[in-house]
């Protein structure tokens, strides 16, 4: 195993100072993004705590992943008082970043139009279930524009519409979200001015979509569901091997199914002019694939796993997420990184959790702040603000703040 990078991984985004209203998946990855690459980024919470610090099951992972490198701030916005400590703090702001209902952050005067008035150099990140249209007084989820948007159809069988295994659309929504802010970044540094940009789940999964429309508007033939998908390549498939052990194995060119033979030793197959291109091997996937599978059960895995890297051909054991915490490649890379969990039964103790998927210089972007335990900061950024020690207090025993 290689050592471990030691460098301090590049902030790119040091000095920047995002205050974020956000809750879940969405909003809460924007943030995530923005502070991974160095921004000061201040998580305003209910003064009860956002409530994915103590969901059960699927989502008991969501607040340490995406929460990591913030600082917490607890703030009552339904209190005047509390609302008028948030508007403060936004007007400190580089970026603010929120995902609540249309018209919520109006309420409390922290909507675009109201923050911008003090602050033009604000940019102001909304991440919403639709953008603006017929569709946005919806309550969106993850799996509500998976059903509507495509998605849930694609990868589930026939008349089995499936969401996809993870959150997808709230992922790469506020991935999107941090795009548009570094966009609105470099644009403020030509123009002086802030703007406000918008990302959206039910968008974002049409995006995601977009080359099954395409094939539909070119082909004029609906994208089959992805188990019974008519595949570009002859030879992309999950195989079952020996030991009722499963692996993924592909041939997506004409020389690497030359390669495919060779490894395997299926000369008759290379020879056979009926498989010499991709296309024609499409076409006979009926008759190939049985075949494939018939001489393939009697391999194992590993066994599988040693020629086609040798060969440099694709391919991919079938792996449960738990079993990527002893991934040679993750842990020699560096792709894991220790966090101290902040709630739960588990609170104290330390994770290994998944690093955003760049190298800036080389490095991973790491660890800076631990996943904040509920309003941790909230007395070091009060006096930021230029509260004194008294005034903290007092807002601390009107139950303004957390």
């Amino acid at each position: 195993m290689q050592d471990k990078p030691t460098a301090t991984p590049p902030q790119p985004l040091a000095g920047l100072r995002v205050v974020e209203f956000t809750h879940m998946v969405m909003g809460p990855t924007c943030g995530m993004v923005l502070a991974d690459m160095g921004a000061e980024v201040i998580k305003v919470e209910p003064i009860d705590g956002d409530r994915t610090r103590h969901l059960l099951g699927a989502g008991s992972g969501f607040f340490p992943l995406f929460n990591r490198n913030k600082k917490s701030m607890g703030i009552d916005l339904h209190d005047p008082v509390g609302a008028e400590v948030a508007r403060k703090l936004c007007a400190s702001a580089d970026v603010v970043a929120e995902n609540f209902k249309p018209g919520t952050m109006a309420k409390y005067g922290l909507d675009y139009n109201t923050l911008s008035a003090t602050n033009p150099r604000l940019i102001y990140a909304s991440h919403k279930g639709f953008l603006p249209g017929p569709y946005d007084h919806r309550t969106a989820l993850d799996e509500v524009v998976q059903m509507m948007g495509g998605l849930a159809y694609m990868t589930g069988r026939p008349g089995d519409p499936l969401r996809a295994g993870t959150s997808v659309n709230d992922i790469m929504g506020g991935m999107f979200g941090a795009i548009g802010v570094l966009g609105a970044l470099i644009q403020r540094g030509i123009s002086g001015k802030g703007m406000e940009i918008q990302s959206a789940l039910f968008e974002n999964n049409v995006f995601l979509v977009g080359q099954h429309m395409l094939q539909y508007a070119i082909t004029g033939q609906p994208a089959a569901p992805m188990p019974d998908r008519i595949s570009a390549w002859g030879v992309y498939d999950v195989f079952n091997v020996k030991d009722g052990e499963q692996i993924f194995l592909a041939a997506v060119s004409d020389a690497q199914w030359a390669t495919f033979c060779d490894a395997l030793g299926f000369a008759d197959l290379k020879a056979d002019t009926r498989y010499a291109s991709n296309n024609q091997r499409v076409t006979l996937r009926p008759t190939l694939l049985p075949l494939l599978r018939e001489r393939l059960a009697l391999r194992r895995a590993d066994e599988l796993v040693a020629l086609f890297e040798k060969a440099g051909l694709p391919f991919a054991p079938i792996r449960r997420p738990e079993e990527l915490y002893d991934d040679e490649h993750l842990l020699a890379s560096g792709g894991l990184a220790d966090i101290t969990l902040p709630d739960g039964a588990r609170a104290g103790q330390t994770a290994k959790t998944t690093l955003f998927p760049i190298t800036m210089q080389g490095q991973r972007l790491g660890v800076r702040l631990q996943p904040p335990t509920l309003g941790q900061h909230t007395r070091e950024l009060l006096s930021g603000l230029g509260y004194s020690s008294g005034d903290i207090d007092d807002l601390h025993r009107q139950a303004a703040v957390a």
